[in-house]
């Protein structure tokens, strides 16, 4: 097993005066030992196979569709993708990311094709995922089974009563043991904005209510449970789907009973975004945590801090969009990028003995 172990001193000096997060001791404490993990999200903007599935709508990713989707197309992404992938979270763990949540991928061959690329491979990648109701792209899970054993999986669609021909993406649970200590995380892709925010809100405000369900019913089997909610939400931080149905709040010092940490409230604050839309930035792909991944006991896994992922050559280099995710279309012309999402991650800490 390939992964950092590091001395608490000199990081918790590096993370105190960048991070505030670290809490150090003086004396016999100085020298403890700890291991890193990464758990990351990333949405991939539209990662379809070039084959005409009737059960889809994916007849732009063909190579007679509107988009000219070919098979060179179509591996360039996953190499591109791939790229992203083996560069992240390796300030602190060579292996990156332990598990990764996907979203916008079109069925489970799309996820294993991109598992086993080049740049990857050896990481050997596993591979969940449901096809849901959703009438384009589903979520899926990878994860390293070096650190992560699978126990239990299902998925959980978002239905509202009233309106029964709406479908959206399924919410994905992957329960399972995270080094030997029980986890579980959640992979989500909320409802979309098509139609205007404010009309489409009730949408998202649902599967909010389905994820706090489901986040509910696994702390009410274990009121310690450790649960990592992920996705790309199409809101904000501070939208009321997030803030008021989920329950999240950023401030980890002040949280109340049953609420949840979002580490990303505090990027939105600062301007900082995963995509862009006419010239302003927006934090849609967060990662969520329960307090049982809070406290200063690191004899199991703890949260140590939050990344977005917007390296520069994830950036348009060019042009009126220059700055803006690097995506693979842009007005119907191909790019060659990689999303039209920055991702994002956050790193777990065990103290080692």
């Amino acid at each position: 097993m390939r992964s950092f172990l590091f001395s608490i001193l000199p990081l918790a000096l590096f993370f105190f005066y960048i991070f505030s997060i670290i809490p150090f001791a003086q004396g016999q404490e100085d020298d403890k030992k700890f291991l890193a993990l990464c758990v990351a999200y990333y949405n991939v903007e539209n990662l379809f196979d070039t084959i005409n599935d009737p059960d889809r709508n994916d007849d732009e990713f063909t190579p007679d569709g509107t988009n000219r989707w070919t098979s060179d197309r179509y591996y360039e992404k996953l190499d591109r993708l791939a790229e992203v992938i083996s560069k992240m979270g390796l300030e602190l763990t060579p292996d990156g990311p332990a598990v990764i949540g996907l979203g916008e991928v079109e069925n489970e061959d799309v996820v294993w094709d991109l598992a086993r690329q080049e740049r990857i491979k050896d990481r050997n990648y596993q591979v969940i995922h449901f096809r849901s109701r959703d009438r384009r792209i589903d979520n899926a899970f990878m994860y390293n089974p070096r650190y992560f054993e699978v126990t239990n999986t299902k998925a959980v669609p978002t239905i509202i009563e009233d309106m029964p021909d709406f479908r959206t993406r399924d919410h994905l649970v992957v329960s399972g043991l995270l080094l030997g200590e029980p986890i579980h995380f959640i992979v989500a892709h909320w409802p979309s904005r098509r139609g205007g925010e404010a009309r489409s809100r009730p949408l998202r405000i649902a599967a909010a209510d389905v994820a706090r369900s489901i986040i509910d019913s696994l702390k009410a089997e274990d009121p310690n449970a450790k649960v990592i909610f992920m996705g790309d939400l199409n809101d904000d931080p501070t939208d009321i789907s997030v803030r008021r149905h989920l329950n999240a709040q950023g401030d980890k010092d002040r949280l109340k009973d049953g609420q949840l940490f979002n580490p990303f409230v505090e990027f939105a604050r600062r301007g900082i975004g995963t995509l862009a839309w006419r010239d302003s930035w927006n934090l849609f792909d967060q990662i969520i945590l329960t307090q049982s991944l809070l406290n200063d006991d690191y004899s199991t896994f703890k949260y140590l801090r939050a990344e977005v992922f917007n390296r520069p050559f994830l950036r348009q280099p060019s042009g009126r969009f220059q700055g803006y995710p690097f995506r693979s279309y842009g007005g119907g012309v191909y790019l060659g990028g990689y999303s039209d999402h920055f991702p994002t991650y956050v790193f777990l800490i065990r103290e080692i003995k």
